[in-house]
């Protein structure tokens, strides 16, 4: 399903991976593609959260601010690393060679695993792109996908900016899709 993605939507994705990583964080959920989505500044999908005065440094914050008040604290992956060590595998050894081998940052550890409410954000993502006719996905696509996801964070994070969720779903549509009925 990636290769339908714009380039665009790929950058996006592959921020949300970075957001929940530089969180601390080892999973992506909903909360984390709305912040990459807000990372891809030219996509269309940061241009209509900017103007409906979402932020990604604000974003980061009431992301963190939402996931502490649903008890879910950032670990960075310590439970994993945990689990290693008492295996006798050194994980930041490791790390320590792949960046003096593949550069900093090449090796992250544990992957970060997508919530099932991100997977269904992005199957959604398939279904709005087809509803509007297309068969590549863009970061709207993705923004559009995320809205139908209620069980998601993302929600409550764009709640905490008194964004609606329809009023962006209208503002995305207008702009993709300006003579639809």
């Amino acid at each position: 399903m990636f290769e339908y993605f714009t380039d665009h939507g790929k950058r996006a994705v592959a921020a949300s991976q970075d957001e929940a990583v530089a969180l601390g964080y080892d999973f992506i959920g909903t909360e984390h593609l709305l912040l990459g989505l807000l990372a891809v500044e030219e996509g269309t999908a940061s241009e209509v959260l900017r103007e409906h005065n979402v932020g990604l440094e604000r974003a980061r914050q009431e992301t963190v601010r939402v996931l502490e008040a649903a008890g879910i604290a950032a670990s960075g992956g310590q439970p994993a690393r945990d689990a290693l060590t008492s295996l006798g595998i050194d994980v930041t050894e490791i790390q320590r060679q792949a960046d003096a081998s593949f550069g900093t940052g090449a090796f992250q550890f544990p992957r970060p695993v997508y919530t099932a409410e991100a997977r269904t954000a992005l199957t959604n993502t398939l279904g709005e792109a087809q509803a509007l006719g297309r068969d590549t996905f863009g970061t709207e696509h993705i923004l559009l996908g995320l809205l139908t996801v209620p069980e998601g964070h993302a929600l409550e994070v764009l709640a905490g900016f008194e964004t609606d969720p329809a009023a962006l779903r209208e503002t995305v549509l207008a702009r993709i899709a300006p003579d639809r009925p």
